[in-house]
């Protein structure tokens, strides 16, 4: 028998994670996309892009960055918007500094039983066959 030397042929799947594959993760991760919801836009099982990431770590820090963006955005809008929105001016400051903008009023301790938020209220006695 004559030793005769194969070529290699590209035999095998296809490589998953493509240059198109990424990108689409990309831009579904900046609409802040859901992970599943980011792999069906790109066509893969989720289990594909937690394996690419496993083998390809600075892509997870990547992948978190991508899906801080839509808060950003909307931080953004929101700090443009106070400039000329007094009513949201108003709100942020409520969430921000509640201590000192809030409207709502922090009850400390227990509230008396049959008293709920300064409403007298009746409750119902059992039934003599239940305990």
């Amino acid at each position: 028998m004559t030793s005769q030397k194969r070529s290699k042929s590209k035999v095998g799947r296809k490589p998953k994670i493509t240059t198109q594959t990424l990108g689409k993760l990309k831009e579904a991760f900046l609409l802040g996309c859901t992970d599943v919801e980011a792999c069906f836009y790109a066509d893969i099982h989720p289990d594909t892009l937690y394996e690419y990431q496993n083998k390809n770590h600075k892509y997870s820090e990547s992948k978190e960055a991508y899906k801080s963006y839509p808060i950003f955005l909307a931080r953004k809008t929101v700090i443009n918007g106070i400039k000329t929105d007094a009513h949201l001016a108003i709100k942020y400051l409520e969430r921000k500094k509640a201590d000192e903008f809030s409207t709502k009023i922090a009850i400390e301790g227990s509230i008396p039983k049959g008293i709920i938020a300064g409403f007298n209220y009746i409750v119902p006695e059992k039934p003599n066959n239940e305990s």
